[in-house]
């Protein structure tokens, strides 16, 4: 066996280790679970083994779940159920085996991993923050289909269970155990003599497999169940707006479980994996998968520098969240001129370490180690020594570039220097920098810790090391890449300012507030271009318009002036409690700011059909986009969706605006661009590219 080895001890314990050729993962394959067959046949036949512990034979993960490139080469439903037939037979052998099975857990056991471990009678896993136990099939458009839908909410109940599957939650080894999860958590380097102790002991009948307690099975049982099962319908209805459809597959699934019995609702299982896996949705979500673990990888064989000290020049919100997500790499010294914003940065610190503490996320030590990895100081010279700085100060040109003057004087001559900028061209920034080839751009996305992508921008004579540190770097701090050339606003802030001025045009021309926002979230983004703008800023919002509204207004993208007079009037947006939206009520309710109609023609709005303000919104941003791919901007269409879906929100089912221009078809979207410029002038004139793509039967997939 290439995947699986089973070593048979003088105890009578086997203990059958996974560790998958090749791979820094262990995935569940075809080829995996025929050797995990052969392993079982053993196990059953041989008299002289009493038990068995499933071990993994990698450093940091248990089994991370099934191959998605074999469910993303399914062509049919029938196959793919037949594919999770055979994988419940196999863990069914496992469940009822007269011998006992017990799973030893270290690192990350996720999916098809988790799988494994439920089907088995005992599980131990181990305290590191590493050990994480889920269920989240559902962020790549699928359902657990080991049986995971039927034997985690026997175990843990519907209650806790649901939100595993429903929203992807990872809980660690502590949560698990106090939940009845896993049996036992251990230090990481006892855990297989545990695992054999714990199996032998199980054998001799001195231990049991856990039985659920009372509230599970209240929970579980009518009509308790039926209310819970109703009240995650309407959630995940409220949450998915009908464009996700294996939620309420999973809701499904348990339910036909919990009320049928568990052949039943296995059945289902295996039913509803099948729809999913040849679905548009799933393979969407998937391709965002493979699209992201790419960009993690070098783009050029280029050796970056190694980044042993970092300077981050501001302590406001991006310069506190760049230092927060880099301090786990190496030392980081903040500067800035004001003691009020580095104590903030001090004490947002110690918040974030001592709730990642108290989720079991960090220990006591690594908190430490960060805390004397972390330098704030008023004074420049301090930044001395750093590999790479990166300026997060307020967009102005000339605070920018007098800032890379200063630091100039004060870095390595092969020091990289990257500007936090989301908008003001690169090469203005560097155009007084007396080594500008090693000045790039790293445009990250607020707030820094949870947002996923960075935007690394390139210049004509930026160097290929300058741009390979700018990205390893930001691969370090878990963020997922792009490159883009430089130009007014790159490319996310590019496509995202006509979208935003477009919202802006709809409220002039009557459409309610509430309306666009609605349309756009039915259509998949996660929230509306005015709350957006709200959240985003006025003032900045306006800002940004402006300047790429003049970059671009030979092509009818000047900015609506509505903005600058919100702005001028005291309207920021929540940062100062006055936008679009109110907020001097509780968060759910966020009614609008009837006031700001004054700006927009007054309250009585008009009734805009849904399809057109989708259709305008959705144009002119996937129309921008093409435009950012014909002229370099972008170097592929697959640079272009992961940047629209991880930075902006563009419905991942979609696929991002490149994909999506594929599903619809090039002459179908010509055709309503076409339409639009007609009626609302040359900001929806088809980029040439499309246009030429179109008359040459091209597809940008």
């Amino acid at each position: 066996m290439s995947d699986l080895s089973l070593e048979i001890r003088g105890d009578g314990v086997a203990v059958l280790v996974f560790d998958v050729a090749g791979s820094k993962v262990n995935v569940l394959s075809s080829r995996l679970l025929r050797e995990f067959r052969a392993a079982l046949d053993r196990v059953e036949s041989d008299d002289a083994i009493r038990a068995c512990v499933l071990l993994s034979g990698k450093n940091d993960n248990f089994i991370a779940g099934a191959d998605l490139d074999e469910i993303k080469a399914m062509t049919s439903a029938a196959a793919a159920s037949a594919f999770v037939r055979e994988g419940h037979r196999l863990l069914d052998r496992v469940a009822s085996s007269r011998k006992p099975f017990v799973a030893a857990i270290h690192g990350a056991a996720i999916g098809g991993g988790l799988e494994v471990a439920l089907a088995c009678h005992y599980r131990i896993a181990t305290s590191h923050p590493k050990t994480l136990l889920g269920l989240p099939e559902v962020m790549v458009g699928l359902l657990p289909a080991g049986g995971g839908t039927q034997r985690l909410p026997r175990l843990i109940g519907v209650v806790r269970a649901l939100p595993m599957m429903l929203l992807g939650q990872r809980i660690r080894a502590s949560k698990a155990e106090r939940i009845g999860l896993v049996d036992d958590v251990v230090e990481p380097g006892v855990l297989l003599d545990e695992a054999v102790r714990a199996a032998l002991r199980f054998a001799a009948g001195e231990i049991h497999a856990h039985v659920p307690g009372l509230a599970v099975k209240v929970e579980n049982a009518a009509p308790m169940r039926s209310i819970l099962i109703a009240h995650a319908r309407k959630q995940v209805a409220g949450r998915t707006r009908g464009l996700y459809p294996a939620p309420p597959a999973i809701i499904d699934c348990v339910e036909t479980g919990l009320r049928r019995g568990f052949d039943a609702g296995r059945e289902k299982e295996s039913e509803l994996f099948g729809k999913l896996a040849v679905g548009a949705e799933a393979k969407s979500l998937i391709w965002i998968f493979d699209a992201i673990n790419e960009l993690k990888k070098p783009r050029t064989e280029t050796e970056p520098r190694q980044v042993s000290k970092l300077g981050v020049i501001g302590g406001g919100l991006m310069g506190e969240g760049i230092a927060a997500v880099s301090l786990s790499i190496c030392p980081v010294v903040v500067k800035d001129v004001s003691d009020a914003a580095l104590a903030k940065v001090r004490a947002s610190l110690e918040e974030s370490l001592a709730k990642r503490i108290a989720a079991g996320a960090m220990s006591e030590a690594d908190a430490a180690a960060r805390r004397e990895r972390l330098t704030l100081t008023p004074n420049g010279t301090a930044i001395g020594g750093a590999d790479l700085v990166i300026e997060a100060v307020f967009e102005n040109l000339a605070l920018k570039q007098s800032i890379v003057a200063e630091l100039e004087s004060v870095v390595d001559d092969d020091a990289v220097i990257a500007s936090n900028t989301s908008a003001i061209p690169l090469r203005e920034i560097a155009a007084g920098a007396k080594r500008p080839e090693r000045i790039v751009g790293m445009h990250y996305f607020s707030p820094v810790p949870r947002m996923p992508l960075l935007e690394v921008i390139e210049t004509d004579v930026s160097s290929a090391r300058a741009i390979a540190t700018a990205c390893a770097f930001g691969v370090e701090q878990g963020k997922t890449v792009i490159v883009v050339r430089d130009g007014p606003g790159f490319y996310t802030t590019r496509i995202l300012a006509p979208f935003m001025n477009e919202a802006v045009l709809l409220l002039e021309e009557g459409a309610d507030i509430r309306a666009v926002d609605s349309a756009m979230r039915d259509f998949g983004f996660p929230v509306g271009p005015v709350t957006l703008l709200d959240e985003v800023g006025i003032d900045v919002a306006a800002h940004v318009s402006e300047d790429l509204g003049a970059a671009f207004e030979a092509r009818g993208l000047r900015a609506s002036p509505s903005l600058r007079k919100l702005q001028e009037a005291g309207y920021a947006g929540r940062k100062n409690g006055r936008g679009f939206f109110r907020y001097d009520t509780k968060p759910e309710k966020k009614p609008v700011n009837d006031e700001v109609y004054a700006f927009f023609g007054g309250v009585a709005r008009a009734k805009l059909a849904a399809g057109e303000i989708v259709d305008r919104l959705v144009m002119v941003m996937v129309n921008e986009a093409v435009h950012c791919l014909s002229e370099g901007v972008l170097s592929s269409p697959r640079d272009g969706d992961i940047g629209a879906i991880l930075g902006l929100g563009f419905p991942p089912t979609r696929g991002g605006p490149f994909h999506y221009v594929d599903a619809t078809g090039l002459s179908t979207v010509i055709e309503r661009m076409r339409t639009l410029e007609s009626r609302l002038g040359a900001r929806f004139c088809p980029a040439d590219l499309l246009v030429a793509m179109a008359n040459d039967g091209r597809q940008f997939y």
